[in-house]
This record gives C-alpha cells, structure tokens and sequence, in this order.
C-alpha cells in the first residue's frame, strides 16, 4: 500500500469516526429531549419548578381529579356521590375507553363534570414514540368532542410521565398538561378508605389538584371502591379547611 492510499484510508476512517460521533450525539439529544421532561413525574420537582404542571392553582380551592374511565362498572358510583355531594370534578379520560363506552362519557358531561385527555389507550411511555403520541393523543382529544360535544382543555399522561413526545402532543392537540399534588394511592389492593384519605391529606394544601381514579382499568380489581367511599370525608375536610372542591377549570390555572 502506498503511502497515499494509506493517507487517504486513514482519512476515510476518521471521517467515518466524526460522522459516527455525531450520528451518537443527535441521539443521545433526541433521547434527552424525549426523557429529561419525564423528571417532573418527581413530586418536589414539579411542586417547585412547574407549579402549573403540578396543578397549584387558587389558594382557596381544590382540584378534584379522577383518571382511567370512563367505566360503566365504576364510573356511575362516582357520579352519584358527587351529585350528593354537590362537587363537580375533572375526569381525565381514556379515548378508547369513550369510544366503547360512550353513554357513561356522555354522562360525565351531562352530569356538569369537565373532560379531559389520559391519552388513547394506559399505555407505558417506554414503549411510545412520538408518533405515536402525536396520534393518540390528538385521536383521544377528537373522540371526547365527537361523544360529548365538549372541548378538553387538559392533558395528563398515563403514569404521569410526560416525555417530550407527550407534550409535544398536548400542544398539537391545544391541551395543557396537568399532573397533581396529592394523590391517594388508590390503585393497590391493600387500599382502604381510611388509607386513601391519609394519603391524600399527608400532601393536601389549598390550591392543590387531587388524583383519585374511578376505574380500576390499569389497576387492581375493585380497588375503586377505595376511592369512592373516600370521597365523603376528602370533601369534607376541605371545606373545614375552607377550600372550595371543584373541577380544573374553576382552579385558576392556565390552559
């Protein structure tokens, strides 16, 4: 080999490295723009840095918010309750689930609740792409307004993780993204009522947005009952406290 050629090679060679690196590098930037987001899934980073997100809204007034349904087999305990407890709420719904059950989606807004989007099916934000969460979310959002004739102005992800592909999905599909203060851990089958209301209160201030769940889709079977025999007592020492219970849209947040 002459000394050219191997100049040459050597050349080719490094080139090759310089455009690998790069290639490496706009992934590893494309990967970061997707997952470094996700961190708000971590309750002090959202309650410090994105008090929006996190859902704090007036000082005066709670956020009530259920995930999951609509489910027929659920979703019409919750509904009575609340009628008896003169409460409306925020029901972050599923778009395939609206789409099989359309009566009981419909019944949340004739019942004076607001909708909003969980995405189209529960799905693990691991196995997304942007895509696809471009999709879905969009599709779940057109879905709520065919069956209700409601606009959702709220977003929150399933599991409450919002990669970039998510909230890049929200803003195409006019949504705010929304995740919570308090939650009641209501999902487990060891969940009682007495444990989702301690839960609940061990984080609950004015101006927070409280996640509760009124179907047990992605979740133990049965667990809502835990949720549903909560509600009575969670409402109760709000307003002892002085607090207004209500719907994201009376929270006086952006969106």
């Amino acid at each position: 080999m002459s000394r050219g050629t191997a100049g040459y090679d050597g050349r080719r060679g490094d080139a090759r490295h310089r455009a690998e690196a790069l290639a490496a590098a706009a992934a590893g930037l494309v990967a970061a723009a997707h997952l470094v987001p996700a961190g708000t899934w971590l309750p002090g980073v959202r309650r410090a840095l994105f008090p929006a997100l996190a859902g704090r809204g007036r000082p005066d007034h709670i956020a009530l918010t259920f995930d999951d349904g609509p489910d027929p087999g659920s979703t019409p305990y919750f509904l009575d309750a609340l009628d008896e407890l003169a409460v409306r709420a925020t029901f972050f719904v599923l778009g395939d689930s609206v789409l099989r059950h359309p009566r009981t989606a419909a019944e949340i807004s004739h019942r004076g609740h607001e909708l909003a989007v969980h995405g189209w099916t529960h799905s693990r934000p691991w196995r997304s792409t942007v895509a696809r969460d471009l999709r879905e979310v969009a599709h779940a959002a057109r879905v709520v307004r065919r069956t209700t004739g409601a606009v959702p102005r709220w977003y929150r992800p399933p599991y409450g993780v919002l990669t970039g592909g998510r909230t890049l999905a929200a803003a195409r599909a006019g949504l705010s993204p929304v995740l919570w203060t308090a939650w009641g851990r209501d999902w487990t089958a060891q969940a009682t009522s007495a444990s989702v209301l301690a839960t609940v209160r061990r984080d609950l201030r004015g101006g927070g947005t409280v996640l509760l769940h009124d179907s047990d889709r992605a979740a133990e079977p049965g667990c809502w009952r835990a949720a549903l025999g909560a509600l009575p007592a969670l409402v109760r020492v709000c307003r002892d406290e002085g607090w207004t219970v209500g719907p994201l849209a009376d929270h006086g947040i952006g969106g």
